[in-house]
């Protein structure tokens, strides 16, 4: 990778892995192939969003978003692209008020009600200029095109008649849609999980919201904070659904949710391709994007110094078997009495106390630090190689390690944590993590840490209570490195090793969702 602010790369590394739902079958290499794009744009902003403007402002406004989204799409175009993706928020802006975003909205006609080709038929609807647009732009490139957009609905919804209106008579959504190579509107998905949108509603039920196309088969949707939580994205992963599409507008925190960390651990956890696509906004720490497979990843981070501008992703991307096959597969490979777990197998010199004869780990000192806002109880990794636990309540993570150079002079901690997250979202977790401290004292540790210079080789482990668990590697410069091997065991016991680190190691995760205690 050039040092010069150049921060796309491609990733492989042959590691099959499903650790959200079946397990025990890897995908063999694949037979057909798609062209995927994603652009990571640089959004033009109303500088005024909570005051309300005309039809004709909003429409100059959102022109010139859209000025720019021609222009990539002809570059996705021209290197082969059958399906391109753009950001949530891209074409309109965000920090809107329910009144001043009124002038963006478009009613979109739900696609499972009605054929429509906004480009062809651009006087069925009124005020659908926006929607006439991408549906052209989709046609003029001949590719699949997927946007996100307000949407204006009338209430009550035909979806749920029996739903309470808002106050005010009318829902409005958070929306992505989706377009046919030759313009035809397929698909039209509501955000449900909202992030401190005052101007979008939340949809009186989760919409699980999928299209076919003809060169890779059935993707799903979402957008942005969904990625956290039950409905809809691991609804659409159930259901058998391998390619997702996620438009986001995403504020990186560091050490355990920054964008491409998360996309690629979803991505390996679900064992599902992702088209993940971010705004560029740097007040905002807002970038990366990428195309994910379990075995692979094309993506961008942009970093302090770089220009801020857009990125248009291309990338070569297998078609994944259906995940109905997969299950049946599954299921004989258990009939057979395997135990159900993945893995990819290496010569680490590592063991584990149920199946070698090492003792236990030794009793390590602990101690308290917060990290994205939750307690966790942290160990420090003084040694130059050692065998660690540590426990949160209940909840136990162990590391086997062992550092590649002797002298390093950073600070290192093992953390686990096992409660619910209740700031700025609340979500029940289950946390595995190695990070880079701050500083060289214990109370740093949980610190947001962008560089590191120690390698380790290691072996992470977590006795989880939950089958959906997303493994990530974050090193320096914002670098993702693939784990070496991933398992999951019947018991619950998900291991992650990786060896010969390539870069500095910022993160080593295990994030664990316990979605069924969301509520509790």
């Amino acid at each position: 990778m050039p040092d010069g602010g150049e921060t796309m790369l491609f990733v492989i590394a042959v590691v099959s892995v499903y650790l959200a739902s079946v397990v025990g079958v890897t995908d063999s290499t694949p037979d057909s192939w798609y062209v995927a794009a994603v652009y990571e744009h640089k959004v033009i902003l109303n500088p005024h969003p909570r005051v309300p403007v005309s039809r004709h402002d909003a429409l100059q406004h959102m022109q010139k978003n859209l000025d720019i989204y021609e222009e990539q799409a002809a570059r996705a175009a021209q290197q082969g692209a059958q399906i391109l993706v753009f950001p949530e928020d891209g074409i309109h802006g965000f920090n809107f008020t329910r009144l001043s975003i009124t002038s963006y909205l478009e009613t979109i006609p739900d696609p499972q009600e009605e054929s429509w080709n906004p480009c062809m038929e651009p006087e069925r609807h009124n005020n659908t200029e926006v929607l006439q647009r991408l549906s052209c732009m989709a046609r003029r490139n001949n590719l699949y095109l997927v946007a996100n957009m307000p949407d204006l609905q009338p209430c009550p919804l035909k979806t749920s008649p029996s739903s309470t209106c808002p106050p005010d008579g009318h829902w409005q959504f958070n929306t992505n849609v989706a377009f046919r190579s030759d313009g035809l509107l397929v698909a039209r998905y509501h955000k449900h999980n909202l992030y401190f949108e005052a101007s979008c509603d939340t949809p009186p039920e989760p919409e699980i919201i999928t299209f076919d196309t003809p060169f890779a088969g059935k993707f799903g949707l979402f957008i942005c904070f969904d990625i956290l939580f039950n409905d809809p994205a691991v609804l659409l992963v159930q259901r058998g659904v391998r390619q997702l599409i996620f438009p986001t507008a995403w504020m990186n925190q560091l050490p355990l949710l920054d964008s491409i960390q998360f996309q690629q651990a979803f991505s390996l956890g679900a064992n599902i391709t992702l088209l993940a696509v971010n705004i560029r906004n740097d007040r905002l720490i807002m970038t990366g994007s990428g195309i994910y497979t379990p075995f692979s990843a094309t993506y961008h981070h942009a970093r302090k110094g770089d220009p801020e501008e857009g990125r248009l992703l291309v990338a070569r991307v297998p078609v994944l078997e259906p995940l109905e096959v997969k299950q049946s597969a599954a299921k004989e490979v258990e009939a057979d009495g395997g135990e159900s777990t993945i893995s990819v197998a290496t010569d680490s010199g590592y063991c584990y106390q149920d199946r070698c004869d090492d003792p236990p780990p030794p009793s390590y000192p602990t101690f308290i630090s917060s990290m994205m806002y939750d307690t966790f109880t942290f160990v420090l990794l003084n040694e130059t190689q050692s065998d660690v636990k540590v426990c949160n309540g209940t909840f136990c993570c162990r590391l086997q390690y062992r550092w590649l150079l002797q002298d390093h002079k950073e600070l290192y901690a093992l953390g686990a944590f096992a409660g619910t997250h209740t700031v700025n979202g609340r979500y029940a977790l289950q946390v595995c993590a190695v990070v880079r401290c701050g500083g060289l004292d214990q109370s740093s540790c949980g610190q947001e840490v962008e560089e590191a210079e120690s390698k380790m080789d290691f072996l992470l482990e977590g006795n989880f209570d939950t089958k959906y668990v997303y493994p990530s590697i974050l090193t320096r410069r914002m670098v993702l490195e693939q784990p070496e091997s991933l398992e999951k065991a019947a018991d619950g016991r998900v291991t992650m090793k990786h060896s010969n680190t390539k870069g500095g190691l910022v993160t080593a995760c295990l994030y664990g969702r316990m979605y069924h205690l969301d509520n509790e």
